[in-house]
């Protein structure tokens, strides 16, 4: 049975790990580039090949334990997809574990920020993104990638941090103060503190690996020149879990490239440093 990372499965055991790894490998509604549906696999190949022990945080966050839970294999339709997994992710948060989930496309956490708005009566939802992702419906369906935050506009407090694409109809869904254009961000790390003061102390971060720069992860399905570096993506995040209670997280849109792992080594490596930042500081 894979592991993350390979750790030993008695760190990877259900009943001792205090993280749950959710696969959800859907790529029903993308529109330009597929692949996402492969990410996980990627990931998973990758981070096997990583060092364990964090640098930064001078801490092995792997002993704290990382379960991968069987895959959601609902594809038949997209709202079928958000069914199941907002119906699973309700039973999940009843586990009392912190849980994270690996895209497949955006549309994934359609389900799975309904159901943490409705435990959580306050929740920021920060999206990191190239897209705002907020039409009400698109291609005859509001469970279209293109529509993944739209819910979520109208039920939490939404934060948008490095949009730098987007169709003129969703400036009306948006609330200015909480959007950080990737244009406005360039040259400056301002945004970092403004956005932060946006956000209610319960945090869910949504994470579209096409918010960076695609001279950095070219492996997604919609790419977008002027995107997020690592060291300040890092250097935002590790400030978010240091002063917020981040109750979650999901990593969407790894569509992995033939012989290129660097994006796939990229998304593990991310993962484990949100990891890292989560249980350094709680």
């Amino acid at each position: 049975m894979k592991t993350f990372a390979g750790i030993d499965q008695h760190f990877a055991a259900y009943e001792t790990a205090k993280i749950l790894l959710q696969s959800i490998p859907y790529d029903g509604t993308s529109t330009w580039g597929k692949g996402a549906d492969k990410g996980f696999c990627s990931f998973l190949e990758a981070s096997e090949n990583m060092e364990l022990y964090d640098i930064e945080t001078d801490s092995e966050v792997y002993k704290k334990g990382i379960h991968i839970l069987k895959e959601i294999t609902e594809k038949s339709n997209p709202k079928k997809v958000f069914e199941g997994v907002y119906q699973k992710t309700q039973k999940l948060l009843t586990s009392n574990k912190f849980l994270t989930f690996f895209g497949g496309e955006h549309s994934i956490s359609i389900g799975i920020i309904k159901a943490f708005y409705e435990k959580y009566d306050s929740l920021t939802v920060l999206q990191l993104d190239a897209h705002a992702d907020l039409r009400p419906s698109y291609m005859n369906s509001s469970y279209n990638h293109a529509c993944a935050l739209h819910d979520a506009s109208k039920k939490t407090n939404l934060v948008q941090v490095g949009i730098r694409s987007m169709d003129a109809s969703e400036k009306k869904y948006m609330k200015p103060s909480n959007v950080f254009f990737a244009e406005k961000m360039y040259g400056n790390n301002t945004w970092m503190d403004e956005s932060i003061a946006k956000m209610t102390n319960e945090v869910y971060i949504t994470l579209d690996l096409d918010v960076f720069d695609p001279s950095i992860l070219p492996a997604t399905g919609t790419p977008e020149p002027g995107g997020l570096l690592w060291n300040d993506m890092l250097t935002y995040l590790n400030k978010i879990f240091k002063t917020k209670n981040v109750v979650g997280f999901d990593i969407v849109e790894l569509a992995p490239i033939k012989e290129q792992p660097a994006s796939n080594f990229l998304a593990a490596k991310l993962y484990y440093k949100m990891l890292s930042y989560k249980f350094n500081h709680s």
